[in-house]
Formats: C-alpha cells, structure tokens, sequence
C-alpha cells in the first residue's frame, strides 16, 4: 500500500522556526515532525509518496530514497494550489484501482489510527469532533458510519464531525477534480463530495487522538504528550 504525504507548504504560523528549516524538518522529541508521521505508518504501506516544495531539498537530504524498509518517492508541488492539486501530482505514481493513504507531514495521529485506516475496505476518512468545525471539511453520516457530503470550511456547518485529514482513497479520485474555492485553491473534499454524489462509498473512521501542529506553542505540547506515550510504552515492556 502507497502513502502520500504532504509536506509542501511554508509553515507561515511557524515563523520564525520555518524561515531556514521547512515544517516537517522542525524536531520534537529529538525527531523532525516527519519521522514521526512515517514511524506511525502501518506495516502494509511499502511505499511514501512525499509531495514538497517548500526548502525541499532539506527533506530530500534527510531521507533520500528509503526510511527502514519503505520506499520514498518525490513529487515537487511548486506553487501552494491545495491538496487536490497535490494529489494530482502524483497520479501517474497511482495505479488503476489502487488505494492510497493520504496525510499530512505535520499533523500527529497516533500508529492505531492509521492502522484503522488501512484495514479499510472502502474509501475512507478519519473524524473528529471540533468545537469549531467551521474551519475544517464538516462531514456529515448515517447511522451506519456512511458519509454523506463533506464541505470545506462552512460558515453554517450541519454537523461537529471534520476530516482531520487522514483519508484512504483510490485512483477514482482523479475522475473527480476539484472545483476552484473561494480562496483559489483546490481541496481534494471537493473530490471526494462529488465521488460520494456519484455513488461511491466512504467509511467515517472515528479518531482516537489527533494533533495539528500549526503553531510554534504547539510544539511543546506534542512534546508532552510524545514523551508521556513513550512512558507508558517502557513501562508496558
């Protein structure tokens, strides 16, 4: 199984600590915030797919073409257009019918989480609720856990469930591109509303804990938080 990972952007809120190091270079726990992502990987993904832009050349530097035994792959999104955009970069690396895993290179999710992901027999989306849902895709589903529609950043959201931006998808995605939003970019829920419109099946994935890390005071947070898990780990052992 092939994970992408977005690890394009700028990191503007995290200035000063991104003005000569990208987002997913900056250490917690001694560790750049990528290592992490790609350590909570499951075992069935063989394969990163690493979308950058950004100071890229630091990330290629540090993990060149392997981490352990998975594969990494490079695909350069030059202009900050959205997730769609940087999905489709990466289309011809996606074979005809095959699933995926997307997420971002900043954002922790914990190893169970992904691993729920894979086990996935369907297109799938990782949820949460948000106290304020306004800022994120707002995802609506039945009884069943069946997603419904998802929007992107509503002013009058239906429900408090949102994407945290784990997905498990397939090649059909890139029948579907996504519509221009108001900002100018392009988000693959845009996608992914009209696969479900169109009668493809997407799977709620209730999270367990998740982690952006958009701010610099996030950083210790993640570090607590990190540091507590590798705790209760040893004493486990």
């Amino acid at each position: 199984m092939k994970a992408i990972i977005l690890a394009a952007g700028e990191g503007l809120r995290m200035r000063p600590l991104t003005e000569n190091t990208p987002k997913p270079m900056i250490k917690v726990a001694d560790k750049p915030l990528l290592e992490h992502i790609l350590n909570d990987l499951p075992e069935s993904v063989d394969e990163v797919i690493l979308v950058v832009g950004y100071l890229k050349d630091q990330i290629i530097s540090c993990f060149g073409d392997k981490f352990r035994k998975v594969g990494i792959k490079y695909v350069y999104q030059k202009e900050n257009l959205g997730t769609y955009n940087a999905l489709e970069l990466c289309k011809d690396l996606i074979g005809d019918d095959e699933k995926f895993i997307v997420a971002y290179a900043d954002d922790f999710h914990g190893a169970d989480n992904f691993k729920k992901c894979s086990e996935c027999d369907s297109c799938a989306m990782l949820v949460l609720e948000a106290e304020d849902p306004r800022k994120f895709g707002v995802v609506d589903v039945d009884e069943s856990e069946n997603i419904l529609g998802i929007e992107e950043k509503p002013e009058n959201p239906k429900t408090n469930l949102v994407s945290t931006g784990v997905l498990v998808l397939d090649s059909n995605v890139f029948k579907y591109p996504a519509r221009r939003h108001s900002n100018g970019e392009y988000y693959v829920t845009d996608s992914i509303a009209q696969m479900i419109e169109a009668g493809h099946r997407f799977k709620a994935i209730r999270s367990n804990f998740w982690l952006p890390i958009g701010y610099p005071s996030d950083l210790e947070k993640a570090e607590q938080i990190l540091n507590r898990k590798s705790e209760s780990q040893n004493t486990k052992s």
